[in-house]
This record gives structure tokens, sequence and C-alpha cells, in this order.
């Protein structure tokens, strides 16, 4: 059962319903569900669908050339392969489809291009005179980030603005990773999410009908399981020098965030490299650089600023348990490794991708005109801001703090505060003070509402008071089940 990918799907038959040649580049890193999206697409319609391998040349044509022949086009009648990639793919145009687009797909460009560098030249020359002007629709696919992003689509490229669309696919987010297990409960939909993140290949990798902990069991510290090797096997398929690059995503799994003490911990003595380690993470979508929600221009273009996290849950959870404890998994010690290692941490390990859910809470909140005003910007804020302290003046001292989720209005005249609890507490009422003393001076200028997320509910004190103060509460259920139409105001 092919599940989600509604915004890719929806893009792709925009395209294909457009009356006129269609040129699409659609990427993203490996296991994050192109082949089987664009399988899905093509369903139900007349396509070629091609697999490039790492092959010569010479192999690769004669692979196109067979799956082209197996089309009732006139050159089948005549030859049992194409001489040249020009011929092969100047016989697109005879695929025998009527009225409908002439749909052919190409997986894995980069393997094509790797055999022969001169394939987006050919393919250029045979766009520009003949195909952006017929009833055509070429999809050149590819995992190769670096090759994708610096090569095809860079201005040197010969198909530079050719395409007539260029489509990046990131992972899914938890509303359509959670279809994955529609059974579990809104807890365990969460942690499987902190677990996994929302690559498919890996959400298909658990038992729907297991545990949380016996998948984790089975399906990730059991020696010959699929996830066992996954970070092992993509890093060498992506990055040289991968031991440098375990000690830098181990680093930042376990809690690092800025450039100098990544740098430290993972001893290497030069910033300037680790810095060019971590922009090639960015890069592969394993690690994100990121600011705080109010950063200026100015901050973002220094080197020195921001905060690195991993985007990927599963890399995040394999180098803090898995990778940390791989002598011992080796040795086959999967429950000691489960019980004494990850169950007493879980809980809190997946405190951060609450975080990351209740923001997409926010964000499918404001599509709905759900909210009490409309964002111009959402994300996690740091700095330095008023925080309780009934020692000081007032009650109140300056401290370097952070908070979940900030949205930021138009004009700056509106902020939408989060505050997000993945604990086995109800979330009390002074810790809703401690967030609403937060950005205290900008309060005489602008309206502030409260959002407060939490996994086990509010105290009394915070339910009644709560009512009429601009906060907002929102209950596991509520988040978790949102995507299914639940009312939440």
């Amino acid at each position: 059962m092919f599940i989600g990918r509604e915004k890719e799907l929806g893009f792709l038959e925009s395209k294909y319903e457009e009356n006129k040649g269609q040129l699409i580049v659609l990427y993203g890193r490996r296991r994050v569900g192109k082949t089987e999206t664009l399988r899905e697409f093509c369903k139900d319609k007349p396509h070629v669908f091609f697999s490039c391998t790492q092959s010569t040349d010479k192999v690769q044509l004669v692979k196109f050339s067979k799956q082209l022949l197996q089309e009732e086009i006139p050159a089948k009648q005549y030859i049992s392969e194409f001489s040249d990639w020009e011929k092969a793919f100047g016989a697109i145009l005879d695929l025998p489809y009527g009225d409908k687009k002439k749909l052919i797909v190409i997986d894995e460009f980069p393997y094509m291009c790797k055999g022969n560098n001169s394939i987006p030249s050919i393919l250029q020359n045979l766009w520009d005179e003949k195909l952006k002007n017929s009833n055509v629709m070429i999809i050149l696919c590819g995992s190769a980030m670096s090759f994708m992003e610096k090569e095809l689509l860079a201005e040197k490229n010969p198909l530079y603005g050719r395409a007539t669309g260029i489509y990046k696919m990131t992972e899914m987010g938890f509303y359509d990773a959670a279809k994955f297990f529609p059974n579990n409960s809104d807890r365990d939909k969460i942690l499987v999410y902190a677990v996994l993140g929302g690559i498919p290949h890996y959400l298909n990798q658990f038992d729907p009908s297991l545990s949380v902990s016996e998948n984790i069991k089975r399906n990730i510290l059991m020696k010959g399981c699929v996830l066992y090797s996954e970070t092992d096997f993509l890093l060498h398929q992506e990055l040289r020098e991968t031991p440098i690059y375990n000690s830098i995503i181990e680093t930042v799994a376990l809690g690092s965030t800025k450039l100098n003490e990544i740098s430290q911990k993972s001893l290497i003595e030069d910033t300037s490299k680790t810095s060019v380690y971590l922009k090639n993470l960015v890069e592969l979508g394993i690690v994100e650089r990121e600011f705080s929600v109010d950063a200026r221009i100015k901050e973002k273009a220094n080197t020195n600023r921001g905060t690195y996290r991993l985007t990927d849950n599963f890399f995040r959870f394999w180098y803090a348990f898995g990778f940390a404890n791989f002598s011992q998994l080796e040795d086959g010690d999967v429950d000691g490794v489960y019980q004494y290692m990850i169950e007493p941490g879980l809980h809190e390990f997946a405190a951060a991708a609450f975080e990351d859910v209740c923001r997409e809470f926010v964000r499918e909140m404001q599509k709905k005109n759900a909210l009490p005003f409309r964002y111009a910007k959402m994300g996690r804020w740091t700095g330095k801001t008023a925080v309780r302290d009934e020692k000081a003046a007032f009650g109140l001292r300056t401290a370097e703090t952070e908070i979940d989720l900030l949205g930021i209005g138009k004009d700056e005249k509106e902020y939408l505060v989060g505050e997000c609890k993945f604990k086995n507490a109800p979330f009390r009422y002074s810790e809703y003070l401690d967030t609403a003393a937060k950005l205290t001076p900008l309060k005489q200028e602008a309206k502030f509402f409260y959002a407060l997320f939490s996994e086990n509910g509010f105290d009394e004190t915070l339910e009644k008071k709560a009512a009429g103060e601009n906060v907002l509460l929102f209950t596991l259920d509520k988040i978790v089940n949102y995507s299914k139409g639940s009312e939440v105001i």
C-alpha cells in the first residue's frame, strides 16, 4: 500500500495535465521514496520507466534500447538496439500513446551521466529542437545530491534553464509517517517517529504488530537486519573519510551543537575543516544548520554562528544508542543494550522529535486558518530574555534561553509562544509562568498568545487560569490526530 506523498503526486499530475512538453527534475537523498512515488504516479498511464545502473555507457545504452524497443515503435522492426543516445532519446517521440503524454522516467540519472558526460548536451539539443514543443514528459530523477544541485541544475550545465519543474523530495512529515502504524497508541506513534523519522524505507522495516521495543530490538539492534548497517552503508555511498563523519555525527547526536564544540569533541583541530564536513552532511539532509527564528541575514552569513542538529531521526537514534554500543551489539547483546542503555533514555530522547511534531501541527493549523493570527515565520527561538527568579529584582533575571516554538506576525505586532512537554507528568502552571516570563520587554508593543503542548495533559490550576488569557492547550490526542479533522479550538 502506497502511503502519503500527496503534494509530490499533485505536482506531477498538474505537470502531466499541462498542454505542453515537460522536463522535470526530481531529486532527494537516498531512501526518501522517490522511485516509489514515481511508480505510483506512473500507474494507469502509458509510460517507460528506466532505472539506470552503475555500468559502462555502452551497456547503459543497450539496456535503455531494450526497454524502449519493447514499446510498439517503428524502429522495433529494423533494429535490436540504438547506435547512439541521440537516436535513442529521439525515439521517445515515436511512443504509441495516442493523445496521452509520452511519459518517460529516467531513474538515477546521474549514473547515466557518469558513463557519458555528453548526455545533458544531447538531451538539451533534442529538447530545444523537438521535445519541448511535443506532448512529452521526461522525468530525470537522482539521489546524488551534489551532482543534481551543483552540476545538473548549475548554470554551466547544458540543461540549465530547460527544466519546466524542479522538485526536491524530503522525508515525510509526522502525519504521513504515522499512517504506517494506524493501530499504535498516540504515544507510540511519537516514539516511532522519534526513532525512524519520515523515511519510508525505514518505516517499512518495522512490523506494526510488534511493540516499539520489540521492533527496535529486532529491526535495528539485531546484527544482519536492514537498519543495523544502514547509516554505514549510506555514508560509504555518499562520502569519503567516513571515520571522521562518524565522529562528527556522534558528537552532534549526543548534544553538541556549536561549531567549536563539535570540532573539539570530534578531535578535529581546524574548525574550518569541521565546517566543510558539516556542510557536506547538510547537503545530504542528515544535518541542518539552525538559527533562531528571528535571526537576520547578516547573522546567517557568519559561518561561526548558528547551531547544528541532526535532521534525520534515525541517524540521531543510531548514533546516540547503536553506534555508542556497537561492540555489545556485535556480540549479540541486544536485550542488554536495550534494557540498560536505550529504555531508560528513550522517552527523553523522543522529546526533541515531539517538538518537531508540534511545529508541524502548528503549520497544519495555519493552513486551516485555525490560529489566532497568521504568522510570517515560525521556528525555534534562542537568545537572552527574562526568566523567573524569585531572588532577583521584580522576580526576573536575564539569561540565555530558548523557546520551543515562536510564531511572529507580519509586522511583529503579534507573537505565538509555544512550549512542548513530552514527559510522564502534567504540564504545570509554574512551567507556564516560566514560559510567559520570556520576551517580556516586547509585550509593551505586541500582543502575545501562548500554545502549550503536553503528552500528559495539564494540572488543574493551569486549566482554570488559562481560560481567557490567550492560552491554547493542546493534548497529545489533539496533536497526533489533527490530520483526521479533529477540532482543536
